[in-house]
C-alpha cells in the first residue's frame, strides 16, 4: 500500500521560508517521478514543482521559479520543497504526488495515482 506523508507546513510571514517534506512508503521510491501541487481555497489544484526519478531534472511553475527548489533523497524515500521569499498568494494546501511517469507529463495533475493528505501553508502579509 503506497503512502505519502507531507510535513513542514505552517504559518510564516511574507518573505520568509519553509521546507516541506514528503516521505513515501510502499513503493520503490527511486522509480517514481515526484511532484508538488497546491490548492488554494476555491481554486483548482495546480502544479508547483516536479522532479525526475534520479533527481537530475527539475521543473517549476512560472509562479515559483527562482523562489522554490525541489530535491529528493532516494535513500530516505523523501522529496523536499524548499520555499523561499514566500508571498501571501503562496497560501494553499500543498500536496505531494508520485507515479511512474515520464517528465513530459509531470506537470499534469491527472498523471498521478498516488497523493499525500496535504499540508497547509499560510503566508501572512
Amino acid at each position: 500500500q503506497v503512502q505519502l506523508v507531507e510535513s513542514g507546513g505552517g504559518l510564516v510571514e511574507a518573505g520568509g521560508s519553509l521546507k516541506l517534506s514528503c516521505t513515501a512508503s510502499g513503493l520503490t521510491f527511486s522509480t517514481y517521478a515526484m511532484g508538488w501541487f497546491r490548492q488554494a481555497l476555491g481554486k483548482e489544484r495546480e502544479f508547483v514543482a516536479g522532479i525526475s526519478r534520479s533527481g537530475g531534472v527539475t521543473l517549476f511553475a512560472d509562479s515559483v521559479k527562482g523562489r522554490f527548489t525541489i530535491s529528493r533523497d532516494n535513500a530516505k524515500n523523501t522529496v523536499y520543497l524548499q520555499m523561499n521569499s514566500l508571498k501571501p498568494e503562496d497560501t494553499a494546501v500543498y500536496y505531494c504526488a508520485a507515479d511512474q511517469i515520464p517528465l513530459s507529463v509531470v506537470r499534469r495533475r491527472g498523471s498521478y495515482d498516488y497523493w499525500g493528505q496535504g499540508t497547509q501553508v499560510t503566508v501572512s502579509s
